[in-house]
């Protein structure tokens, strides 16, 4: 079962968001939020959520300062923003405070649903006017100067592999572009995942845009 929450100040767009993620899977669960303080109550009541929807424009708390909230207190837990400002200034600044993803309020409904998939299963999404060589899919480069992959303890091969997770390749395929056995790649992804003090693909690719690491 998969279990959401969308922190939408507007009614109208928080009800029609939550009929929307119910077509995300046969078993689904959707909590809603009007603002930051609301949806911090929501989290903080012990239950376990697979992602956040996040607004930008909120009233009190602002997105971008209630999405930092949610990375000090819930590291683990992607949160995707869902916002009508999508310039490429904006989305940045939300990838770099840790978002998993970033959906324009113009998109369609399958759009929506497509894009939060793939978060779902470890890519950090960003929308195509913003990185248009990759479709959409990928990691924005943060602005500030960055890390390199030693600088968090990787080794060059662990790095290739990072870059490649972030681009959203498959455990086979990282193996079939780098020459390595299957094996081998989890034994580097485990190693990742230790220098990164994460647990999962997603929680890394967060990692890497927080840190900024250079890739």
């Amino acid at each position: 079962m998969l279990k959401l929450l969308v922190i939408e100040d507007h009614a109208l767009v928080r009800e029609g968001l939550v009929q929307t993620l119910l077509q995300l899977d046969d078993d689904v669960t959707v909590e809603e939020a009007a603002d930051c303080d609301a949806g911090c109550a929501v989290l903080g009541n012990g239950e376990e959520f697979d992602l956040v929807l996040l607004d930008l424009a909120l009233p009190g708390v602002d997105g971008l300062t209630c999405l930092g909230l949610f990375r000090q207190r819930y590291p683990a837990l992607p949160v995707v923003i869902v916002s009508a400002y999508d310039d490429a200034h904006t989305v940045n600044r939300a990838l770099k405070a840790g978002a998993a993803g970033f959906v324009p309020k113009a998109y369609s409904g399958d759009r929506l649903l497509d894009a939060l998939r793939k978060v779902l299963d470890g890519t950090i999404y960003v929308p195509e006017q913003t990185l248009p060589a990759n479709g959409g899919v990928g990691l924005a480069v943060p602005t500030a100067r960055g890390v390199t992959p030693a600088d968090v303890g990787l080794t060059g091969r662990q790095a290739d592999v990072l870059g490649l997770m972030v681009k959203g390749r498959s455990n086979r395929e990282i193996a079939e572009l780098l020459g390595l056995s299957e094996g081998t790649v989890k034994i580097h992804i485990t190693a990742i995942f230790k220098a990164l003090g994460v647990t999962s693909r997603t929680q890394a690719l967060v990692a890497v845009t927080r840190k900024g690491i250079h890739l």
